[in-house]
């Protein structure tokens, strides 16, 4: 007699619609941090100052677009509950008003973040050597905030509409186009970090051009006036907003441990920047699973089937928690093999498979929180989402200054750090399954609660 499957294993009928969203989104999601990946690798072999260099203009270039990533995670719920509800025209109006916002918080970010840069860069407290290397690049890719903001927009637009293989063939071009600028400019014209950012600004902008072409097309099809309409400008800022306090409060967290790293030493510093940058590589592949969740979710809440919205769910936390070991296992096996991708110095190797050891341990309890992120996230559930991620951030900052505390270094130092991402991570996962549990977030129709 042949044996039933187990109930987790068996095909769920939301598989298809979770696998045609999340994998494209995932190739997109992972040529992302390959613009950073990229140059942490060609600037590496330049030297280990150039190196931690970068790590402190990256964590702020981070920072900046991801505290802005509401244009990408808004525009998507906004524009999936339109088209839940039978109004492509409304959706479409919608991720115009999305990209305007992107095209006015970008400039804001440019005209501010310029002058501020030596001063942004001295709150980490670097060397002289390193500080000169991170404002060389960090004021280069300043220049870039409007074209990236837009091209999160612009990307949320098309997630909304259930389309993550367009943004897949522009991020995967654009990453392509940044490598091959990177060495031309560092290497074959001898320009070194400045060269680096240079590709990566020409990169992102190309990328913009593209999405703006896309986007605007889709819209004069349905009849959707270009020109910016301000009061759902407005509204999408104040539906963002939310979302805004929710990133500023994960990049807190992530902007900690990067004064706690600069703290331990150069080369703590140095392999920290690179165990990060691969964090976000993997946070983002797991991420495929959530962006699935908020395009399904947003559309089932709008076509007001609050059961499939919970099904849904629950089969997507199944596939991310799944994909979180398999990361897992592989970070495990190729660890040390990969830390000699990006430098020669035998102490930040050491230092650097330190951290991915632990970074590999949380993989399965991470993918857990991105899906439920994701899920809340596409049901308009901000107002929850902020409180959850300053609540999980409280629990972690004692961790992270004990560890700066106890002026730790070496192997200590580095898994000490990491294993406090480690306690923000489960703080994370246990606020939002708790709102998962409930049926508070499942507001349905064509608006956003």
């Amino acid at each position: 007699m042949r044996r039933r499957l187990p109930q987790s294993l068996r095909r769920h009928p939301a598989d298809h619609e979770i696998l045609r969203l999340a994998l494209p989104a995932l190739g997109a999601l992972v040529a992302e941090p390959l613009f950073l990946l990229s140059d942490s690798a060609i600037i590496g072999h330049l030297g280990t100052p150039q190196l931690a260099g970068l790590g402190i203009a990256s964590t702020v270039l981070s920072t900046l677009v991801n505290v802005s990533i509401f244009l990408a995670y808004g525009t998507t719920a906004a524009v999936a509950r339109m088209l839940g509800a039978d109004d492509t025209a409304g959706a479409l109006r919608a991720g115009l008003d999305g990209c305007w916002l992107a095209v006015v918080v970008g400039g804001g970010t440019l005209a501010v973040g310029w002058p501020l840069t030596p001063w942004i860069v001295d709150l980490f407290g670097p060397s002289a050597e390193v500080a000169d290397h991170a404002v060389t690049y960090l004021r280069i890719s300043l220049l870039g905030i409007p074209s990236m903001l837009l091209v999160l927009a612009a990307t949320g637009v098309l997630r909304g509409l259930q389309d993550t293989r367009t943004p897949l063939y522009v991020a995967v071009s654009g990453a392509v186009g940044n490598v091959a600028l990177n060495v031309a400019l560092v290497y074959g014209l001898g320009l070194g970090i400045a060269g680096s950012a240079i590709g990566t600004v020409v990169a992102q902008t190309a990328m913009a051009a593209v999405f703006v072409v896309i986007v605007g097309r889709a819209a004069t099809r349905h009849g959707v006036a270009l020109t910016p309409h301000w009061p759902g400008v407005r509204r999408a800022f104040g539906a963002g907003v939310p979302l805004l306090v929710r990133t500023v409060a994960i990049r807190v967290a992530l902007i900690v441990t990067t004064v706690v790293a600069t703290g331990l030493g150069t080369a703590e510093l140095a392999a920290h920047q690179i165990a990060f940058t691969t964090w976000t590589l993997l946070a983002l592949m797991l991420d495929a699973v959530a962006i699935a969740a908020q395009a399904l979710v947003g559309r089932a809440l709008g076509a007001g089937d609050t059961a499939a919205a919970r099904s849904t769910t629950r089969r997507m936390v199944q596939w991310g928690v799944l994909a979180g070991f398999g990361l897992a296992v592989v970070l495990l096996a190729t660890g040390s093999v990969y830390a000699q991708l990006f430098t020669t110095d035998p102490e930040v190797r050491a230092l650097l498979f330190d951290a991915l050891v632990v970074a590999a341990v949380l993989q399965p309890i991470a993918a857990w929180g991105f899906v439920l992120d994701g899920v809340l996230i596409g049901a308009g559930d901000g107002r929850y989402l902020a409180w959850a991620s300053v609540v999980s951030v409280l629990f972690f900052l004692p961790t992270a200054w004990l560890v700066d505390a106890l002026d730790l270094a070496g192997t200590t130092g580095i898994t000490a750090l990491w294993a406090a991402i480690g306690v923000w991570m489960l703080a994370r996962v246990v606020t939002l399954a708790l709102r998962e549990r409930g049926d508070t977030w499942m507001v349905t129709g064509a608006s956003l609660p």
